[in-house]
């Protein structure tokens, strides 16, 4: 299983110029990479992203989608989860009833998706409707927090 992690536009714009040391650390482990290492490398760090989430970043996090997305799709270790597959998600479990239920933006209910096609299932946001319809989406369990240090992304 690979170590990949959803982090939301509200998060990765804390990362562009880590202030916080717990930010500091979670950069760190986004770029610790060794390439001799191709047996091991679902052991590294990977983000899970969807076209609309780069578009989002590039608006946002510019020095982060410059730097560490650059970077991880360099190496192979951006995971970017097809608009096709997204929408045969949502077609598939995007009934009538969730859509009722869910609190987050239009925006975020394409992200949804993109969270729970990844392997561990792990986000990053500090959006509380987001992170709720994440967390009670049935079906899935869904590990989501608003701070890395809670998150133990690295296990």
């Amino acid at each position: 299983m690979k170590k990949d992690l959803f982090i939301d536009t509200n998060i990765a714009k804390n990362l562009s110029n880590p202030l916080d040391e717990e930010y500091r650390k979670l950069v760190k482990w986004l770029y610790y990479y060794d390439p001799n290492d191709t047996a091991n490398k679902d052991n590294y760090a990977h983000l899970v992203v969807s076209k609309k989430l780069l578009i989002e970043y590039t608006k946002t996090a510019t020095r982060f989608y410059n730097d560490i997305i650059a970077e991880l799709q360099k190496e192979g270790r951006l995971i970017t989860i097809s608009n096709q597959e997204i929408k045969d998600f949502q077609q598939e479990h995007f009934t009538k009833t969730v859509e009722k239920k869910l609190q987050c933006n239009q925006e975020d209910k394409e992200h949804i998706p993109v969270v729970l096609l990844s392997d561990r299932k792990y986000a990053l946001t500090n959006d509380n409707k987001f992170k709720s319809d994440l967390e009670n989406f049935s079906g899935f369990t869904v590990r989501v927090e608003k701070r890395p240090e809670l998150l133990e992304y690295k296990d």
